[in-house]
């Protein structure tokens, strides 16, 4: 059965979970990091999930392509983000365990559907 909306693709649903536990986690992040890393990782969190639903509204596969991509993008920044609060001491080792392995197949689903979408476009001619 084909996917219809993006909310059934399992990337978006998994990418969600990740801004969920995101969210939840930098709820305990000082205060005075409201306007830094915290807002830096809710932000590039956020971003995983919209890119994949803006791309897959997008007219065409290659453009899909391109905001997973992006998705992608986002996502190693929010592992990078997830790297420093741990070496802050904002979040433990065993919660940012947790949040690498998240975002770790999120990621996998990512790759999974950029590889899908791109396996639909046209193959590049070699005319001699």
């Amino acid at each position: 059965m084909p996917v219809t909306t993006y909310r059934e693709l399992e990337a978006w649903r998994r990418a969600m979970t990740l801004v969920e536990r995101c969210y939840k986690e930098t709820k305990q992040f000082p205060a005075d990091e409201r306007f830094g890393l915290m807002a830096q990782l809710q932000r590039a969190a956020v971003s995983v999930p919209s890119n994949v639903a803006e791309g897959s509204c997008r007219a065409t596969t290659r453009a899909f392509v391109n905001h997973v991509g992006i998705a992608l993008g986002s996502l190693a920044e929010v592992e990078t983000c997830i790297e420093i609060s741990l070496r802050l001491g904002y979040i433990t080792s065993e919660n940012a365990k947790s949040l690498f392995a998240c975002a770790s197949e999120v990621g996998r689903l990512l790759n999974g559907l950029a590889r899908s979408l791109k396996a639909k476009l046209p193959r590049p001619t070699t005319d001699h």
